[in-house]
């Protein structure tokens, strides 16, 4: 079995309601996911988390192709979304489940129009190459804590 790699983790505060933060984080994915950030081979034109389990997390590419990153595991508005991460260490999705980690949302509704929202991103050990992963994540552009920036500068556009 491989040694555990340490989750990453990212909390920000935004000043929405739970459920429009929930909906703001997963359906509008591609408004603040980073566009240098993805693995197919054209320029993206989206980023879309399918709001079911079960449903598919992928990049739309301008060119209408589409390239896989996981899986949604479990999805529980607007407290909640659990989906795969299936990108190994050669930065290309693997489509065997037992390689996927881990990246878990929560949302905490701290009062009518705050909710502070904690990702962990956890089981790197699971994927190919999942020391390199976490290293690219948690050192290379600011991980979880550089990517829920953008979303609450996305969060802070749609007031």
């Amino acid at each position: 079995m491989t040694a555990p790699i340490p989750a990453i983790e990212g909390k920000t505060t935004v000043n929405v309601s739970r459920d429009r933060a929930f909906e703001l984080f997963t359906g509008h994915f591609g408004a603040w996911w980073p566009r240098q950030y993805h693995i197919g081979s054209a320029e993206v034109a989206d980023v879309v988390l399918e709001p079911q389990e079960g449903g598919r997390w992928f990049e739309r590419g301008a060119d209408g192709s589409e390239c896989d990153w996981g899986r949604v595991l479990s999805w529980e508005p607007p407290e909640r979304v659990v989906f795969t991460w299936q990108i190994g260490g050669d930065w290309q999705f693997d489509p065997d489940p037992s390689h996927a980690s881990e990246i878990e949302v929560r949302f905490h509704a701290d009062g009518p129009e705050q909710t502070t929202v904690e990702v962990e991103h956890r089981h790197f050990e699971r994927l190919v190459g999942g020391e390199g992963v976490y290293g690219a994540i948690e050192h290379g552009g600011g991980g979880w804590v550089a990517l829920l920036a953008a979303y609450s500068q996305m969060v802070e556009g749609q007031q």
